[in-house]
């Protein structure tokens, strides 16, 4: 998919307006769940500041029933020009793997999750191999995915000691659809700490050595973190320039680490599925659970159905709903579809699955990346606020639409 001039833009933003700057003094952060769609389109009609949309339609011929759309995320946060083209790989190939499996015939909650273990096995993401270490030194990981056929959710939080946190909210997903267990007991959706490790272990999922998932880079962060910490608690205990030493604490971590990464998925049924997954805030008290694993709030996947025209997926990154904080960080990825004839004026008129999707950040940047079946590679992009925006209170938000091109029957 090539990608129009800016200032025209999709209709995964708005129908009618026209685009403006990238930027905003809004502090309003991308919205929570379904309504992440419907509040980043209000942001760009209303004109707080968006960044340039981008229209990518692409009538290409499917010649088979397989086709299907990936939009992925490798965290909201702050990607260094230096390691510009490590970010955009790791999105590359989490694309190219959903294709893979969509191209088979895979369903869009296996997809889903395909692509996240590419996004969790790369060290330069907070998200499964590499991820921040808490207070204790360890390594504890919160994933969650939903499918919007079922709406059927599974999650984990505060996971130690598997490399693919998603697996098991898949694993639990999945198990769930299967019906009760024995004496008429519910399934669970939803395990943490030693409970879901065990489950996990239980079900065919196999663990590893927690220091094998903590990397160079992650342990010279948590040194440096820790070395940070000890030094406000000197200074609050000292009770010299307390508030002053913690604010200039705080905006150094937050502008220096990424957060939660995702993946929203429609496959050749039109179905939409969504998956999320971190490693959660550094430093953070061992056994807490960020949202990447809660329901409603980490992502979201509805198929179209009664009063909704558009099947809608969604997956946030960051902490978008601390309400208490000043500056809130965050971004979000939205994915709706729906079904629709090709050009009127086409002899076969076969039908078409149209697909819109965007991404918004109010952090410095996000790196994404896009691919559709009927594509030869995926296109991978780190957006920007623009110069002068300030994080956590300006909104940047860009999208695009493809058009895919199914089967005649």
């Amino acid at each position: 998919m090539e990608a129009a001039e800016s200032g025209r833009p999709g209709p995964a933003a708005s129908s009618s307006s026209s685009s403006s700057s990238s930027s905003s003094s809004s502090s309003s952060p991308p919205a929570p769940a379904p309504a992440a769609a419907a509040a980043a389109a209000e942001g760009e009609k209303t004109g707080p500041a968006a960044a340039a949309m981008r229209r990518s339609e692409r009538d290409g011929g499917a010649d088979g029933r397989n086709v299907g759309f990936v939009l992925v995320h490798a965290g909201a946060g702050y990607h260094s020009e230096s390691k510009a083209k490590e970010y955009k790989q790791v999105c590359k190939k989490a694309c190219q793997k959903a294709i893979e499996k969509l191209q088979t015939g895979a369903l869009a909650v296996d997809v889903v999750a395909a692509a996240l273990i590419e996004l969790e096995d790369s060290p330069f993401t907070n998200a499964g191999m590499g991820s921040n270490l808490n207070l204790s030194g360890d390594i504890e990981c919160d994933a969650s995915t939903m499918d919007g056929k079922s709406l059927n959710f599974g999650a984990v939080g505060a996971l130690r000691g598997i490399k693919n946190p998603i697996l098991v909210a898949n694993k639990l997903l999945s198990e769930a659809q299967k019906g009760k267990l024995s004496a008429g007991r519910i399934p669970p959706c939803f395990l943490v700490g030693e409970g879901a490790h065990k489950w996990a272990v239980d079900h065919g999922i196999v663990p590893c050595p927690p220091d094998i998932m903590t990397t160079k880079f992650s342990l010279s962060a948590f040194r440096k973190n820790r070395r940070k910490l000890e030094l406000a608690e000197k200074v609050e205990t000292e009770m010299i320039q307390t508030k002053k030493r913690r604010e200039v604490t705080e905006n150094t971590n937050v502008t220096a680490s990424l957060d939660t990464v995702g993946a929203v998925v429609v496959d050749h049924e039109g179905n939409v599925a969504a998956a999320v997954s971190s490693g959660g805030l550094a430093m953070k008290h061992p056994g807490r659970v960020g949202q990447a694993a809660v329901y409603g709030c980490g992502c979201w996947a509805e198929n179209a159905g009664g009063h909704n025209v558009y099947s809608t997926a969604v997956s946030t990154s960051g902490s978008p709903f601390l309400a208490c904080e000043d500056s809130v960080l965050g971004g979000v990825i939205v994915l709706r579809c729906c079904r629709c004839s090709m050009d009127s004026e086409s002899a076969l008129n076969a039908p078409a699955l149209l697909v819109e999707f965007l991404w918004s950040h109010t952090t410095e940047s996000m790196c994404v990346g896009y691919m559709s079946t009927q594509d030869g590679k995926a296109k991978t992009h780190i957006s920007r606020l623009p110069p002068g925006a300030v994080a956590g209170q300006s909104l940047a938000i860009e999208g695009g639409v493809c058009r895919l091109r199914t089967s005649v029957n």
